[in-house]
């Protein structure tokens, strides 16, 4: 499946200004990767709760690091050979043009500009986020536009930039931004009081709240700035990586939707349920070959990671500090938007 490749007329106006693309032109990366013995994958600059956590002693957690993980699983068949590259929002694109990351798993919306004018590629989206607004309870605010004067809290280097500012013009008011970069000076400043409100994507204000225990002093306001797929991002001219990164997202999806669990993996690809589960799991030939890996490579994915619902709750649901809820970012049995590609 060839998803989301169009061409980037901007890099050749001399628009940008980022290195070529690294091994995209040949289509290279898998082979690049195989031949390192280890994936590249974003990790952050600190933590970013709930996606990209690191511990005192150099541990990563989080839904995104999980996803490196499967990715890394599909290639090798072991999510241990993984290098997450610590990087900040800004440096997202130049990493990943210079062949420093193989691909950017890093709670990254699909855009236009990112597309046409940086030259990269998406995968299908494996969260559906809103940008809200956080305020302190005590400014008895109703809604944005009762804020019309006030200063708020924007992370550097993202889409959060744009959308406040056009979401402010919308509906007449004017904001003082204070734009910061990394995410733990960024909450210090709002929680100290030093902006009154805190724009950013709609789980990690959830979670920021709860991780500070300050749930009763803060409140969510109930405008939504804008609605953003996050997605995984590769460079441009290497059709095969996008596949892989699509098909390894839709092998974690279909494994839910199937009730393939890591626990129950061994047992349904001794006795599939379907022909299409048994082709899944590498029981019959065919799942691995146009894509240039095993064909026991979703099985893999799926007994040492999980399924895309065990990763959720894990990192972000029930067996989390979070408890967050699956929302819009469900299967589409459930009340969601997530599906699967079709085995065939």
């Amino acid at each position: 499946m060839k998803m989301m490749k169009w061409g980037a007329a901007a890099m050749a106006l001399g628009l940008v200004h980022f290195a070529a693309p690294a091994e995209a032109a040949g289509g290279k990366t898998l082979e690049t990767v195989k031949a390192r013995g280890v994936l590249n994958c974003t990790g952050h600059d600190g933590s970013y709760l709930g996606f990209a956590e690191v511990d005192n002693k150099g541990t990563w957690k989080g839904m995104d690091i999980d996803l490196c993980k499967a990715v890394a699983t599909a290639v090798f068949g072991d999510p241990a050979k993984l290098k997450i590259v610590p990087i900040s929002w800004a440096q997202r694109w130049p990493s990943l043009q210079s062949g420093d990351v193989d691909i950017i798993i890093k709670a990254s919306g699909g855009t236009l500009s990112r597309d046409t004018e940086l030259g990269l590629q998406f995968s299908t989206s494996y969260y559906l986020g809103t940008t809200k607004v956080m305020a302190h309870k005590e400014l008895n605010l109703k809604s944005l536009k009762d804020a019309n004067g006030g200063t708020i809290c924007i992370p550097a280097g993202t889409s959060q930039e744009q959308q406040v500012a056009a979401y402010a013009q919308k509906i007449g008011i004017k904001l003082e931004p204070v734009v910061i970069e990394k995410t733990e000076e960024l909450e210090q400043a709002y929680f100290s009081g030093r902006c009154d409100l805190y724009a950013q994507w709609g789980p990690t204000l959830a979670i920021a709240r709860i991780a500070k225990s300050k749930v009763e002093d803060h409140v969510i306001l109930p405008d939504v700035l804008a609605v953003e797929p996050e997605v995984m991002i590769m460079r441009q001219g290497d059709d095969n990586w996008v596949d892989i990164a699509n098909w390894t997202l839709s092998a974690l999806i279909f494994a839910e939707q199937e009730g393939i669990t890591s626990k129950n993996v061994d047992e349904i690809k001794d006795k599939p349920t379907s022909p299409q589960v048994a082709k899944f799991l590498g029981a019959t030939p065919g799942m691995g070959k146009g894509l240039g890996l095993s064909d026991d490579w979703a099985y893999n994915v799926i007994k040492k990671v999980g399924n895309y619902g065990e990763i959720f709750e894990r990192d972000l649901g029930k067996d989390s500090p979070y408890k967050m809820d699956r929302e819009l970012t469900n299967l589409w049995n459930n009340g969601g938007v997530l599906f699967p590609l079709v085995i065939d």
